[in-house]
């Protein structure tokens, strides 16, 4: 169907279709980049200790690549590098999908350990 003017009811040529790559880009801001890290932080970590708070996230975007630094809170005792492995490994993923960046860096920061009660030491 061809557009018409609502002024003179004549039928005006359809616009010219511009290649995708010519279009422009979608830049996705920084804290953006940040909260899409925190949820994924937070997705590896689940179920999280009751008193800890949500994992947060700092990022810097330079070139379409995202350094990310995620601040954590762990139930302990628990493997701690198996879960900042498993939290680097669904940020890279997550951050990759959902903003197109690629991510060369996930610091994982702990920054308090919460004991796990209930779980008896086995002599």
């Amino acid at each position: 169907m061809s557009p018409v003017s609502a002024e003179t009811g004549a039928v005006r040529p359809s616009p010219a279709r511009v290649p995708p790559a010519e279009r422009g880009a979608v830049r996705i801001a920084d804290r953006v980049v940040a909260k899409i890290a925190a949820q994924a932080a937070r997705e590896a970590l689940a179920p999280l200790p009751a008193t800890a708070a949500a994992p947060h996230a700092t990022v810097v975007v330079l070139h379409e690549a995202a350094r990310v630094r995620v601040h954590v809170e762990l139930g302990y005792p628990c493997d701690l590098g198996a879960r900042c492995a498993a939290v680097r490994r669904h940020v890279t993923e997550r951050v990759g999908t959902l903003a197109n960046m690629a991510v060369p860096e996930v610091a994982v920061q702990i920054e308090r350990l919460h004991p796990v009660t209930g779980q008896g030491r086995a002599s």
